[in-house]
């Protein structure tokens, strides 16, 4: 299961779509909690995202946390501790800061990333091999963790149709990648909380070590103001991985549930 649960934990950082910046869907405070499953049966582990305040050069930004970590038995022969901080503009969602630390199995990863956006530029501190690099961006380049607010504030669900395709560029270690996001359209799905409205999308991934093909996943969002990620299903080379929403706190918009009349 090499590195499963870190994509897992990737796409729900980077894949929640929604309204336009002028009614934000979120805000400090805001908190999820992800229970993971393993080939429908076994527990995998568990996820958070937590938004916080922050600054940046004396700029106010918003500070996001996401850790990941196995639980029940997958822990005793495969143990993973993921921690993944972006720090990005409260106005532009732009990352100026980017953070990942992982430990999976023994793959460990130890990169911070500072952004200038004004000169289209990456500056990689790769602390495990203490090495520094400068990479050029694409402009309005976004992180694994901000692209996930960027298009939740800046994603006008209303003017999309069923098979429309959503493209951000996105700066994944140390490359520039162009991620793609296909709408499906509308589901209601079964949760811990009831039934929920949804949108359902298809984020493209790449084929091969890990996802059978580049459509192994499908994601699913609440279809309210906050568009909260409430599952994702992943075909994998071997077996298969699901993350449902367990708990969450500090929405800024209620949260909607399907009522039976």
């Amino acid at each position: 299961m090499k590195k499963e649960l870190l994509i897992a934990l990737i796409t729900i950082q980077a894949l929640n779509p929604v309204f336009s910046q002028e009614k934000s869907a979120f805000d400090v405070g805001e908190w999820f909690k992800f229970k993971m499953s393993y080939s429908g049966f076994l527990k995998a582990g568990n996820a958070t995202l937590t938004v916080k305040d922050s600054k940046i050069n004396d700029k106010d930004v918003y500070h996001v946390v996401g850790k990941g970590w196995t639980t029940g038995m997958i822990k005793w022969f495969f143990k993973v501790k993921d921690r993944y901080e972006s720090y990005f503009d409260k106005e532009t969602i732009m990352p100026y800061r980017f953070i990942r630390n992982i430990d999976e199995g023994g793959y460990t990863k130890d990169l911070e990333i500072d952004f200038d956006q004004t000169k289209n530029l990456a500056y990689i501190n790769d602390k495990k091999h203490n090495k520094k690099s400068v990479i050029e961006t694409r402009p309005n380049i976004q992180d694994m963790v901000s692209t996930f607010y960027y298009l939740r504030n800046n994603l006008d669900i209303s003017v999309l149709k069923v098979g429309d395709e959503v493209r951000v560029d996105m700066f994944f270690d140390k490359e520039n990648y162009g991620f793609k996001l296909q709408y499906l359209g509308e589901d209601t799905i079964s949760t811990d909380f009831g039934d929920v409205e949804a949108l359902k999308f298809r984020p493209y991934v790449m084929a091969g070590r890990v996802f059978k093909e580049e459509e192994s996943l499908t994601l699913w969002v609440s279809k309210d103001k906050n568009k909260v990620p409430l599952r994702i299903k992943a075909d994998l080379a071997v077996g298969s991985l699901r993350a449902d929403l367990e708990a969450f706190k500090g929405l800024k918009h209620p949260f909607k549930i399907v009522v039976d009349n």
